[in-house]
């Protein structure tokens, strides 16, 4: 064989490593082919069923399924305790929680303690990870991209702060996030779990914890920076459009 025949053949190699749309760096590559990827309107829905939702679709994508999926939901007044969360950083008595309709869910994903509610926007991203370079780290940083975009539309400018994942409005949190990483058996990523992003919450349930563990931060809302009622279902397009213009997928 030539050298030009396996200089070409390597370079076939290194662009089917990089995945679609990415450079050997593992940057996008502007004019690619995208992603297709299948957005999942879920509704309002309950915690543990859309939990058992995304956590069916990502075992059949660890075991060879290559589909992407992104399930947007609603849920009722829910906390869930991370594999580094703790109990305590629940505040009010169960006997309260009970009253008020919460549910309480100990999950495996990153994070401490989270409310989710209605009025906020919950995306779950069941993806493999190769088209993004199976980079876990840019992953991370890129649903955080996708929030502050969705932001930027209603002109929010939110930011990252150091040490402390999700997108914030100086020192209020405004979008959390919380992922979890298997391996398929050829060492590729698949995600699960993703951001929750408060439109119109009641933040007043935010006391019933320690949101994410962090006692000397805050939490906020879209309704809250702009100073106005805001319409919940119009933020479906908006993340829609985000996921979309941040991860370079057809959706």
């Amino acid at each position: 064989m030539s050298n030009t025949s396996n200089i070409k053949k390597a370079e076939i190699q290194r662009e089917h490593q990089a995945g679609p749309g990415l450079n050997n760096a593992g940057q996008p590559v502007t004019g690619a082919a995208r992603t297709p990827v299948t957005w999942v309107s879920l509704g309002a829905m309950a915690y543990d069923q859309a939990l058992d939702r995304q956590m069916r679709q990502a075992q059949a994508v660890l075991e060879g399924d290559d589909s992407q999926t992104v399930y947007f939901v609603e849920h009722p007044p829910t906390i869930t305790i991370g594999r580094n969360g703790t109990s305590e950083h629940i505040l009010a008595p169960k006997a309260y929680l009970e009253q008020q309709g919460f549910s309480v869910y100990e999950v495996d994903r990153g994070g401490d303690v989270t409310y989710h509610g209605p009025g906020q926007a919950v995306l779950y991203p069941v993806l493999h990870l190769a088209p993004w370079g199976n980079d876990v780290g840019r992953y991370v940083r890129m649903l955080e991209q996708c929030a502050m975009t969705a932001l930027s539309y209603v002109g929010i400018r939110a930011e990252r702060l150091e040490g402390y994942p999700g997108a914030w409005v100086g020192d209020n949190k405004i979008c959390a996030i919380g992922a979890r990483v298997k391996r398929r058996i050829d060492s590729e990523f698949v995600t699960s779990h993703g951001l929750a992003l408060n439109v119109n919450p009641n933040l007043g349930h935010f006391s019933t914890i320690i949101p994410c563990g962090i006692q000397d931060k805050g939490v906020t809302s879209v309704a809250r920076e702009l100073g106005k009622d805001v319409e919940f279902s119009e933020w479906e397009k908006r993340l829609k459009d985000a996921f979309a213009e941040v991860f370079e997928v057809e959706v």
